[in-house]
Parts: C-alpha cells; structure tokens; sequence
C-alpha cells in the first residue's frame, strides 16, 4: 500500500516539474530570439509570444505549453492511476506552469496547460475549453476575456462529462487560479485598454 502511495505522489511531483519548464522562454532561447519576459506583457506565454516574435515561436509555445499538461496526465491514466491520482497530476502540472521552480517561481497564466490537463482528464472538456474560447475570442476579439470564460464554464463542463466531486474542485481550483493570473487583463479590459489579437506589443 505504500508502495502504491509513493508510486502515486511520483506523478504528482513529475507532473509539476514538468508543468514548471517554461516552453515559452525554451523556444525564444532556442530560437534565438528576446526573452519574453522583456516585452510586450511580460507573461511567458503564446499570446505574447506571439505579439512579439511572430505565429512560428508562438506555435511552438503553445504545443509546448499544452503537452506539458496532457503527457502527466496521458502517464497516470497509463499506468492505471485512480482518478484522483490522474487529476492532482494534472493539478500540478498547471501549478508548475504558473509558479515554476525552474524559473524563480515566476510562470504564465496556465491557459494552453490547462487546455493540454482537460484533454488527458478527457477529450470533450478540452473540446468544450476551445469551442468557448473561439467563439468568445470570435466575437470580442480578446484573448484574454476567452479564456477567463472558457475557465468558468469548465467547472460546469466538468459536472456535467465527469461527475467526479475531486475531479470537479481539480477544474474549480485551477479556473480559480487562471483567473487570479489574469487579474492585470481583467483592469485593462474594465479600462479599454487591452490588447486585441493580432496587435503587435
């Protein structure tokens, strides 16, 4: 039994060690290109990426980002991990991407993480995240504001796909935590002063 426990928190800890490479300043590193830590939003993430250096590094950002995610989680399921196991997987994959150890604790915002998390945990929460982020990011043309309302409903879409109370408070805690991150996002878009998509930083 605590074989089985110890194999459990193995996971756990793996998945935020993965969660805490930081794909965007990889990529910029590896690209030879200006930390994004330095410009435009600060956040090291697709978005500012993006605006930043342009659709190729950004992309690469965003694979990275989702895959850190969805791997931990596709692991546990692997390897026959209770659900509990699979979802605070993901949980701290999240976590790392927000607060890396690699990188003194300072992360991105958790959006693309989060995504590659609800895929693992199953495809239809992740196809609800992204259906409600187009669309919102479809009509207001911020993406930032997509992501805040894709999070809220995944709480809802959780309850509804996977009726599981732990893994249920996994979805609430990191929309939580996403929305926290995005608190700067939230005083431009009260203020009008946000950045739509496809603006350059």
């Amino acid at each position: 039994m605590l074989t089985a426990n110890l194999f459990a928190y193995l996971f756990v800890i793996a998945g935020y060690l993965l969660g805490s490479v930081a794909s965007a300043i990889v990529v910029c590193r590896l690209l030879g290109l200006g930390d994004p830590r330095a410009g435009g939003s600060g956040n090291p993430g697709a978005t500012n990426v993006m605006r930043l250096h342009g659709r190729l590094p950004a992309l690469l950002t965003l694979a990275g980002d989702l895959l850190k995610g969805l791997l931990p989680v596709l692991a546990a399921q692997a390897f026959d991990q209770a659900i509990s196991v699979v979802a605070l997987t993901g949980l701290a994959a999240f976590l790392g991407h927000l607060y890396p150890v690699f990188f003194r604790f300072q992360g991105g915002k958790g959006v693309a993480t989060l995504i590659g998390v609800l895929f693992g945990l199953y495809w239809l929460l992740g196809l609800g995240f992204v259906a409600t982020w187009l669309v919102m990011a479809g009509l207001f043309r911020y993406s930032s504001l997509a992501a805040i309302c894709a999070a809220m409903l995944t709480p809802v879409y959780t309850a509804l796909l996977v009726p599981n109370l732990l893994v249920v408070g996994v979805t609430g805690v990191m929309t939580l935590f996403l929305i926290a991150r995005h608190r700067s996002n939230i005083q431009n878009l009260m203020a009008g002063n946000e950045g739509r998509i496809g603006e350059k930083g």
